[in-house]
C-alpha cells in the first residue's frame, strides 16, 4: 500500500518548481491532490501531469493572500473529496530589497502571502484536519529562515516567521493529534533561481557555480529532493512522533 493511500492533500503554489514536485510526489504515493495556484495555466499543467500518471486531482485557482478565496478553496476541495488530511503551505511571494528599498505596499503583500496566507489556510482546513487520524501540516520555510541573505529583507523576515508559525501551530494543534512541521530548502534549481540572479544583476553561469560551491555537496538541490522531505513529514507512518520541527534540505549550506 502506498504511504498516503486515499488521503486528501492540499498543495498551494502547485503550479511549478518545488510545489509541482510536491504535488506529483504525494500523488505518486496515493494521495488525492488539490492543486492550488494563482496562475491558472501552470496549475492546470500540474493537474494534467497527475492525471496522465493515473493520479486523482483537481485544480483550484486561488490567491491565498485573500481570506475569501482561501475559504472558497477549502469549500471546493471538500465538495470534491469530502475531507482534508494534509495541508502543504508552499505558495510564496519573492520580494527582494533592503529595508531602504521596500515599500509599505510590498511589505504588506509579502506578509499576506508568506505568513498570513499560511495561517489562513491552516485555519480554514482545521475543522477537516481534526476529523482525520492521519493529519499533517507541512509549511515550506527556507534556509532564509535561519541565515539572512543580502538585500532580501522581506523574504528573510517572512520565512523566519514561518518557523515560529510552525512551532505555534504545532503547540495549538497537538490536542487534535495534528502534526505541524516545516521544510527549509536551500539553493534549489527552479525558475526562481533565475529570478533571483536577474535581481542580483550578476552573470548567470558564475552565480550558479557560486550557488553550487556554497553547499557541502557542491551542487544545487532538485525540487524532487525537497518533495521527498515533505512526503516524509506528511506520512504518518514515517513521522508520527515528529511535530514542531524544521527539516533542513540544503546540501550542507547552513553548516559551511
Amino acid at each position: 500500500m502506498k504511504k498516503l493511500n486515499g488521503l486528501v492533500a492540499i498543495v498551494t503554489g502547485a503550479g511549478e518548481g518545488i510545489g509541482e514536485s510536491i504535488a506529483l510526489e504525494l500523488s505518486n504515493n496515493g494521495a488525492k491532490i488539490v492543486c492550488v495556484d494563482i496562475n491558472k495555466d501552470s496549475g492546470t499543467k500540474t493537474l494534467n501531469k497527475i492525471n496522465q500518471n493515473n493520479g486523482e486531482a483537481i485544480f483550484v485557482n486561488s490567491d491565498i493572500s485573500k481570506p475569501s478565496q482561501v475559504k472558497e478553496m477549502v469549500k471546493i476541495a471538500t465538495s470534491e473529496f469530502n475531507s482534508i488530511d494534509i495541508l502543504i503551505n508552499n505558495a510564496a511571494k519573492f520580494t527582494f530589497g533592503s529595508v531602504e528599498d521596500v515599500t509599505q505596499e510590498e511589505w504588506e503583500e509579502v506578509l499576506r502571502v508568506n505568513v498570513i496566507g499560511y495561517a489562513n489556510c491552516a485555519k480554514e482546513c482545521l475543522p477537516f484536519l481534526k476529523n482525520s487520524n492521519r493529519s499533517a501540516v507541512v509549511n515550506l520555510a527556507s534556509v532564509s529562515s535561519i541565515i539572512a541573505g543580502p538585500k532580501f529583507v522581506p523574504y528573510n523576515t517572512t520565512k523566519g516567521a514561518v518557523l515560529m508559525l510552525t512551532r505555534s501551530l504545532a503547540v495549538d494543534f497537538a490536542e487534535f493529534g495534528i502534526r505541524v512541521n516545516a521544510v527549509c530548502p536551500g539553493s534549489i534549481h527552479t525558475s526562481a533561481t533565475y529570478k533571483h540572479i536577474e535581481h542580483m544583476g550578476t552573470d548567470v553561469e558564475k552565480t550558479l557555480d557560486e550557488f553550487r560551491q556554497s553547499s557541502l555537496l557542491k551542487r544545487q538541490g532538485k525540487p524532487e529532493e525537497v518533495a521527498k522531505a515533505v512526503l516524509f513529514l506528511a506520512s504518518y507512518d514515517d513521522s508520527s512522533f515528529i511535530t514542531g520541527e524544521n527539516l533542513i534540505v540544503d546540501g550542507g549550506l547552513t553548516y559551511t
